[in-house]
């Protein structure tokens, strides 16, 4: 497991901590982005893909089932936290955009989606007798 299995997931840290550090009157308006909610769905999205793209790289990592859960988790954790240290972020250092709990509900939602997905896609892989894939004897 090497740094370039995990250029995607930094790449989209990186894209989501410019987005979510946009200035409130930067954020496009169109009626799109008129959905009810739209945001909350956004950020929902943002944190699932995130901490699927930690995660997954350890899909195929050749550690035990354990240490595997154990480290899903861990990013599932940091990513919540990330979500809420971001929203901190609006409130106290991007000018047009403020502190919104509802906000940190979907970035924990999406990142626990994230980390059942993972799992479930982990299970199946794997197998629950340890076996990669089919007919494997």
């Amino acid at each position: 497991m090497s740094f370039k299995s995990f250029l995607p997931a930094v790449i989209w840290f990186i894209i989501s901590v410019v987005l979510l550090a946009l200035p409130g009157n930067d954020l496009p308006h169109t009626d799109f982005f008129d959905i009810p909610f739209f945001d909350k769905y956004v950020h929902f999205g943002m944190f699932l893909l995130l901490t699927v793209l930690f995660c997954y790289p350890l899909v195929t990592s050749g550690l035990d089932k354990p240490a595997i859960r154990s480290t899903f988790i861990k990013i599932t954790v940091l990513a919540i936290l990330y979500g809420i240290i971001m929203e901190y972020v609006q409130l106290y250092l991007v000018y047009g955009r403020s502190f919104d709990v509802v906000d940190i509900v979907f970035d924990a939602a999406g990142s626990v989606v994230g980390y059942i997905a993972i799992t479930m896609y982990y299970h199946k892989k794997i197998g629950p007798d340890g076996n990669r894939g089919r007919n494997q004897n």
